[in-house]
């Protein structure tokens, strides 16, 4: 029986980094053999929520693109996660998400802290290309600490909702697989 593979499978496989690139990696020198380990790189019931939820937890609160993958990888080896699947959750932050993502957090962290600080503030500095003294000085302001709470609480949050997400997939996609087996041995000739 020859196994059909769906659009969004296809699309995750081939947007997914593979084990080869993170060998060329050389942050991961000292890590190849907990990284490369066998188990990190399949596909099981218990590795594939803890590589979606590892994965949006530091895609949404690190947002530094180089760094998430390699921060994900890293995260994945103690918690025993799927590498690719956390690898390739950071994208959902990407060039189109970030400035969506800082505003919820700066909206979300303000109503946390209750500091008094100003969302549109971060906007405005960065429409107007602000200086290094100006991204400093707005660092140890009030806005800092409210991103980060607010980063904090959405990438929590977000990476809770990813885990419960992938378990009810996970469940539904082996039913289905199983309801199928069973439909083919009942009638061998459908």
């Amino acid at each position: 029986m020859k196994r059909r593979e769906t659009r969004v499978a296809k699309w995750v496989r081939s947007q997914a980094p593979t084990r080869e690139s993170f060998e060329k990696s050389r942050f991961l020198n000292r890590f190849a053999h907990r990284v490369f380990a066998p188990e990190l790189w399949r596909f099981t019931r218990r590795s594939v929520p803890r590589g979606v939820a590892l994965g949006l937890l530091v895609g949404i609160f690190l947002l530094i693109p180089g760094l998430q993958i390699v921060g994900a990888a890293l995260f994945a080896l103690p918690f025993r996660a799927n590498i690719p699947i956390a690898a390739a959750m950071t994208f959902l932050s990407n060039p189109l998400t970030t400035p969506f993502i800082l505003a919820a957090s700066l909206f979300v962290g303000e109503g946390i802290l209750q500091l008094g600080s100003d969302p549109g503030k971060l906007m405005v500095m960065m429409d107007r290309g602000a200086s290094w003294y100006d991204w400093l000085s707005w660092t140890f302001s009030e806005g800092a600490p409210a991103l980060l709470a607010g980063l904090a609480t959405i990438s929590i949050v977000t990476a809770a909702v990813g885990y419960v997400l992938a378990v009810v997939l996970w469940r539904w996609w082996i039913s289905r697989k199983w309801r199928r087996r069973g439909h083919e041995w009942i009638h061998p000739g459908a």
